[in-house]
């Protein structure tokens, strides 16, 4: 938590649409038309990852392209320094795939949301009580949407954002079970960063839109 007892929220957009794509690159030039398709179908937080080379340079023009219309953070943050380049360069959230105190902190310090990857309860509640704005459950495929029920047992307040392998339905599933968002990557880009037709990735794109838009839990 933040020294007020204050615990930062995700992003305002990200909040609102309740879907994150998580956008992975050969290179990070390929991310500006595939970005637009996404923006264009309605998608309002892309998750850029560090895998790509040249991710975190390119940012900056990336936000002043598409910052007004989604929010844009990086993934596969694994380091401090990461995540201070990436703060830096003007990422709106952090994303990680493990469960380490120093992440949040650093996070917590810099004044951005923080989303820390873990699998098991005793990973998620160590950064969800270390200040994470939510946690990620991954990989969430291995699991059903009933694990959020069975996480707010002990911890009521935990925000959930399940990763990995969600697809179209699953992503309905964990929405109506109180995730506060679901990060899909394959099942809604398919071959989009393979040249593939980005008007098939607007429709994918909208019918991700669409279940995230569905009824609230």
């Amino acid at each position: 938590m933040t020294g007020d007892g204050t615990r930062l929220p995700l992003p305002q957009k990200t909040a609102r649409s309740r879907l994150i794509v998580v956008a992975r690159a050969r290179r990070a030039e390929d991310y500006d038309p595939v970005l637009e398709a996404l923006i264009d179908a309605g998608i309002r937080s892309v998750e850029l990852t560090l895998t790509t080379p040249g991710t975190i340079e390119h940012l900056p023009r990336l936000v002043e392209r598409f910052g007004d219309d989604a929010d844009i953070g990086i993934g596969t943050v694994t380091d401090t320094d990461q995540l201070r380049r990436a703060v830096d360069a003007g990422a709106r959230y952090l994303v990680t795939p493990i469960t380490r105190s120093e992440l949040v902190s650093a996070a917590v310090e810099a004044g951005v949301p923080l989303v820390p990857g873990g699998f098991t309860p005793t990973e998620l509640f160590a950064s969800w009580s270390a200040g994470a704005s939510a946690v990620k459950v991954f990989p969430a495929a291995r699991l059903g949407a009933g694990y959020v029920k069975d996480l707010r047992g002990p911890f009521p307040d935990i925000e959930v954002v399940p990763s990995g392998g969600i697809g179209l339905e699953s992503a309905e599933d964990w929405l109506a079970a109180g995730a506060a968002a679901v990060s899909v990557g394959g099942p809604l880009l398919g071959d989009a960063f393979q040249g593939g037709d980005l008007g098939a990735l607007r429709e994918r794109a909208g019918a991700f839109v669409a279940v995230a838009a569905g009824g609230r839990p």
